[in-house]
């Protein structure tokens, strides 16, 4: 084996151990996660993100897991799907969101200057829920929505600060409709949490 190949052997093997060490840091979505409680015990430092999270936001712990749900069922790189041209060349996807949040970009870069978090990942979950909490305080600031409000915590999330002062959802059947799937999981999630909240609390530290 010549040196330049060998070389290129190394390399390849470094960009392919980095590939695999990159993705083993990635948490596979929850095995039940339309149960907070088993989502908390199978990832307990989810639940110590969701603590941080509602004691620097003031977000109830039920609500910024059901909208994180929605967004990305809990799939850390989650991305809108991949647009073709007559079906086989790829043309780009229809939006930048990315990760847990379904953040876009520059949504996400206003977060990261306002809140010096410059190395947060959406693709990390303490770095997404803490997005999440930060985004229900600014619509709880700019449009008066109670951090409890789920059903218009997600109106504002899914359309903007602007857009939700605008009404653009109020002609958006499909939308409310989600919005209201996202209220009625948060509440489910919320009673299942009160029902093992000292069990998650008793494994904390």
């Amino acid at each position: 084996m010549t040196k330049s190949v060998a070389n290129r052997f190394y390399k390849s093997i470094c960009c392919a151990l980095t590939i695999a060490m990159l993705a083993s840091c990635t948490a596979s979505p929850p095995r039940k996660p339309d149960n907070i409680c088993s989502i908390f015990e199978e990832y307990p430092d989810w639940y110590d993100a969701a603590l941080e999270t509602r004691e620097k936001w003031g977000a109830p712990i039920h609500i910024p897991m059901a909208i994180i749900h929605q967004e990305s069922s809990f799939v850390a790189d989650a991305a809108p799907p991949m647009e073709y041209f007559l079906w086989i060349i790829p043309i780009g996807r229809k939006s930048d969101a990315f990760g847990y949040p379904q953040a876009k970009d520059a949504v996400w870069g206003e977060y990261l200057a306002q809140t010096d978090h410059w190395f947060a990942d959406r693709d990390d979950f303490t770095d997404a829920i803490d997005f999440v909490g930060w985004y229900m305080h600014r619509s709880n600031q700019i449009n008066k929505v109670s951090k409890w409000d789920a059903y218009n915590q997600y109106l504002n999330y899914h359309e903007g600060h602007g857009g939700f002062r605008r009404g653009s959802y109020k002609n958006k059947l499909w939308l409310k409709q989600i919005a209201r799937k996202v209220e009625s999981r948060s509440k489910r999630y919320s009673a299942q949490y009160w029902g093992c909240k000292e069990d998650l609390d008793s494994s904390w530290f």
